[in-house]
């Protein structure tokens, strides 16, 4: 039984990030003390549909850009947030979050902390960013700051400034860099393939998928090797939708993307990032 106090609030929260219903996230809270991740990982073992990963729902409101170096070496990704679409929506906000990303650019920042540090026309971005906050009345900021490297990098902004995504590609390949770009943004994998998921995600995804494979009516008495098998075989599944490489290709679903990096003239990825509010 929970020791914690279980709030409108936080019920809500866990809503918002899982799309579960408002019993389920109370009783998953309340039979995990509270533990925001835990009750996360409750809901998925009872089959309860997890609509969104917690990491794009960081940013509730803001302005997302993706740029690249002119030599197409290096890329930027970052998100101004706000409160409100309102401000993010407004032209001057948007041209303010555009003028950070120029400065990350030509000063070619490795991070948020250094980025913030950045002068633009004598000021530095942090006591801009307070200057706009002053104005506004709303907490706005740089949520997010993310960069890729590689031989080539392609960039692309998904809507009306509400996603970015970088690509790092081995060689120079504009067009697969778009079109990867744009897999990224719909499908939103958690990694090129399957060697470079985390290991902590892969053990996370195993334990979920065993749980719900075990709890199943129709394998009530079967042997654990069973059990341990039909998960692996989930798993393994779990990697063809969630990796790139092995995802379907969007623009021709009868081929993976590793398949269409082929035709591309052997093109291959080193890294993506993807940005998005929430």
């Amino acid at each position: 039984m929970s020791t914690v106090t279980i709030t409108a609030a936080d019920i809500n929260k866990l809503r918002q990030a899982t799309g579960a219903g408002m019993m389920d996230c109370r009783k998953a809270l309340t039979e995990n003390n509270g533990d925001f991740e835990a009750a996360i990982d409750w809901l998925r073992k009872k089959g309860a549909k997890v609509a969104a990963l917690r990491s794009d729902r960081e940013a509730k409101e803001g302005v997302v850009l993706a740029k690249t170096t002119a030599d197409n070496k290096s890329g930027i990704a970052l998100c101004v947030s706000c409160e409100t679409d309102f401000v993010s929506k407004n032209a001057d906000f948007v041209a303010f979050a555009q003028s950070i990303m120029d400065a990350a650019i030509s000063n070619d920042v490795k991070s948020a902390e250094e980025l913030n540090n950045i002068a633009i026309n004598g000021q530095k971005i942090a006591d801009l960013v307070n200057d706009k906050l002053a104005s506004i009345g709303e907490k706005i900021g740089i949520s997010k700051f993310e960069r890729v490297d590689a031989p080539y990098v392609a960039s692309y902004i998904h809507g009306a400034n509400r996603m970015g995504v970088l690509v790092g590609l081995s060689k120079e390949a504009a067009d697969a860099g778009k079109d990867v770009a744009m897999q990224i943004a719909a499908m939103n994998p958690v990694a090129v393939d399957a060697d470079s998921v985390p290991a902590e995600t892969v053990a996370r995804e195993k334990a979920i998928i065993t749980d719900q494979v075990a709890a199943d009516p129709k394998m009530a008495g079967k042997p654990s090797e069973m059990i341990e098998k039909i998960a692996a075989g989930k798993l393994g599944a779990f990697f063809k939708e969630n990796t790139l490489l092995a995802q379907a290709f969007v623009k021709d679903n009868g081929i993976s993307v590793a398949d269409y990096l082929k035709s591309a003239g052997g093109v291959t990825v080193t890294e993506f990032k993807r940005v998005a509010l929430g």
